[in-house]
C-alpha cells in the first residue's frame, strides 16, 4: 500500500467512526449497541432566544429537565425485552405502558419538539401551507393567536398548550404533565399529530418572568420557527 492509500483508507476509516452515531443522532434511533434514545442537540446557543427566553433558563432547562427525562426515559425502558426504535411508537400505545415510561418519554418528546419550534429567526406571521390553513380553520391568523395563547395562559398547573393536526383539520389543545397528543391514553378531542408546543410549566419560564406567565405566552411569538411548523404540517397533510 502506497502513501496515498494509506491516507485514503485512513480518512475513510474515520468518517465510518463518526458517521454511525451521527446517522443515529440525525435519526432519534438508538446508540449503536445500546437501547438508549439520545439527548437531542439544541439547534442554537443558549443566550440565542435572549431577551424573550433568557439564557439561564435555557441552560437549565435543557441541561437538567429534558437530561432528565431523557435519564429516566431510558431507565424505564431497560426491562423491556422489545424497545421500538421510535417515542411515537411508544406514546401512541401508551396503554401498554407503565407510568414511568409514558411520563418521561412524553417530557422527553414534548421537549424534543419544543427547541425546535423556536429559533432565533423565528417569530411574525406565518407564510406558506400552514399559513393558508390557519386562515381556513380559524379565520385570521390574530384569531388563532388568541386561542392558542389563551389556552397556554388559563391552563392549570403544569402541561403544554399545542397546535395539532386532527382530522383534516388544525386545532388548538391543551395537555396536563407530560402527555403528548398521540398518546392513545388521551380522550379522542385532544389527540392529533403535534404542529406547535409551547410549554407552560413553571420551570419554563419563572426565572424571568416568575409567576407571569402570561409576559412568557406572549414573548414566545417573538421566537416561534414557522419553518419548522410549516414542514412537519407538510409532513401530515400529505399523508
Amino acid at each position: 500500500m502506497n502513501k496515498r492509500d494509506f491516507l485514503k483508507t485512513g480518512i475513510a476509516g474515520a468518517i465510518g467512526l463518526i458517521s454511525v452515531p451521527a446517522l443515529a443522532r440525525s435519526k432519534n434511533l438508538f446508540y449503536s449497541g445500546k437501547k438508549e434514545f439520545l439527548l437531542p442537540e439544541l439547534p442554537y446557543a443558549y443566550d440565542a432566544l435572549e431577551p424573550y427566553i433568557d439564557k439561564e433558563t435555557l441552560m437549565i432547562h435543557y441541561s437538567k429537565h429534558h437530561a432528565g427525562y431523557t435519564a429516566k426515559f431510558n431507565a424505564a425502558l431497560k426491562d423491556l425485552t422489545t424497545v421500538p426504535s421510535t417515542v411515537r411508537e411508544i406514546l401512541s400505545k401508551a396503554s401498554e405502558y407503565n407510568a414511568a415510561i409514558i411520563n418521561n418519554g412524553g417530557g422527553y418528546f414534548n421537549h424534543k419538539l419544543y427547541w425546535k419550534f423556536m429559533s432565533p429567526d423565528g417569530g411574525g406571521v406565518p407564510k406558506g401551507p400552514v399559513a393558508d390553513a390557519i386562515q381556513k380553520d380559524f379565520g385570521t391568523f390574530e384569531n388563532f393567536q388568541e386561542q392558542f395563547s389563551t389556552a397556554a395562559k388559563k391552563h392549570f398547573g403544569s402541561g403544554w398548550a399545542w397546535l395539532i393536526f386532527q382530522n383534516g383539520k388544525l386545532k388548538v389543545t391543551i395537555t396536563a404533565n407530560q402527555d403528548n397528543p398521540f398518546m392513545d391514553t388521551l380522550p379522542e378531542e385532544q389527540q392529533g399529530f403535534p404542529l406547535l408546543n409551547i410549554d407552560v410549566w413553571e420551570h419554563a419560564y419563572y426565572l424571568k418572568y416568575q409567576n407571569r406567565r402570561a409576559e412568557y405566552v406572549n414573548a414566545f411569538w417573538n421566537v416561534v420557527n414557522w419553518e419548522f411548523v410549516n414542514k412537519r404540517y407538510a409532513r401530515v397533510a400529505k399523508s
